[in-house]
């Protein structure tokens, strides 16, 4: 029998929970370390997820700790360093997003794991939601015929008044790139995975709440190769029909030549016709675990799994690029006004 890959994680804040609960669940894995500079957080971590040690430096675990896999949920301020830290001494580095916080950081961490001969993977998992795989294989299946659009309505009633994301991630209210750069980047990356490759996009951002500093509403187009269209449409203060508003964000319509695709927000997906004014609801199979329909167990899945048989690998960090550069070009649109070309390769 293989032996367990042995991962380490650096970070012990809100979402990190996720992380180590589903390497938790996973026998290709062993968590065996967790590092956060408050080592009370990292202690109680490692309690509560198995971990046999705990550090406060990502010096001394690299040092101590033989790895497989190094998993980063610090922020991302501190990716490019740890990325650094660790290129040539860990085979594989997986780091959460926003990636690195930055482009030009982003690409001299793809170039450092490059020339060390780490394989760098962004942890990206909206793509990896359960909905999103499903709406793919209606896609491939030919179900919706030729896709004319998509559009995505993020509705997670979260940031209104003076106490907005205080109690689950007070450095939101901070961020002076908010919409785009910490929530949309999913859907840019989901956008991607089910229509291919962007060539310009065009936005409209505004800040609501004036207690944060950076935009939480906006309108997003992006214009693809094929000829496709998707619609970010996002505001962070209004919310949707659901038992939980953050299981799927919002809702989305997918329309086709041949029928249209609907999710709402308790994660059922709904097929309807060209032509006619039913709709039937599509079966798949999901679990209500974790996060996002159990979407972060299922991206470390899909890394062991890479390791292990060598399949192709999605959110390679030189392939996620591409979403980072989708930000800025909406950045961009936003402030002249204009569409922005985007270089996709």
């Amino acid at each position: 029998m293989t032996e367990p890959l042995r991962v380490a994680g650096i970070g012990a804040g809100f979402f990190s929970r996720f992380h180590h609960e589903a390497w938790q669940r996973l026998p290709q894995a062993e968590l065996v370390a967790i590092c956060d500079r408050d080592q009370a957080k990292a202690a109680a971590a490692a309690q509560d997820f198995g971990a046999a040690q705990v550090f406060t430096e990502a010096d001394a675990l690299l040092a101590k700790q033989p790895l497989d896999i190094l998993d980063i949920a610090a922020p991302p301020d501190a990716h490019l360093d740890l990325i650094r830290m660790a290129a040539g001494k860990v085979p594989t580095i997986i780091c959460q997003k926003p990636f690195c916080g930055g482009l030009s950081d982003a690409e001299e961490a793809c170039a450092i794991a490059a020339a060390a001969g780490t394989t760098l993977v962004v942890h990206e998992n909206f793509r990896f939601q359960p909905w999103f795989r499903e709406c793919r294989k209606q896609i491939d299946a030919g179900t919706l015929g030729e896709v004319y659009e998509v559009a995505f309505r993020l509705r997670p009633g979260d940031g209104q008044g003076l106490g907005a994301y205080l109690d689950r991630q007070p450095y939101f209210q901070e961020m002076e790139r908010f919409l785009l750069h910490e929530t949309a980047v999913h859907l840019f990356d989901v956008f991607r995975f089910l229509l291919g490759e962007v060539e310009a996009v065009f936005a409209d951002l505004r800040r609501l709440n004036p207690a944060i500093a950076g935009e939480d509403a906006g309108l997003v187009i992006l214009r693809f190769r094929s000829g496709s269209r998707a619609l970010f449409d996002g505001n962070r203060l209004a919310d949707h029909a659901a038992e939980s508003r953050r299981l799927t964000m919002g809702e989305m319509q997918i329309d086709g030549a041949a029928a249209n695709l609907r999710l709402d927000g308790y994660g059922r997906l709904f097929l309807r016709a060209h032509g006619s004014s039913l709709e039937q609801e599509v079966a798949y199979d999901w679990e209500d675990r974790g996060f996002g329909g159990d979407c972060v167990r299922a991206f470390q899945a899909h890394v062991l799994q890479h390791l292990a048989e060598g399949t192709p690998l999605e959110n390679r960090a030189e392939d996620y690029m591409v979403n980072l550069k989708l930000v800025e070009a909406a950045y961009r649109s936003n402030e002249n006004g204009r569409w922005e070309e985007v270089a996709s390769s």
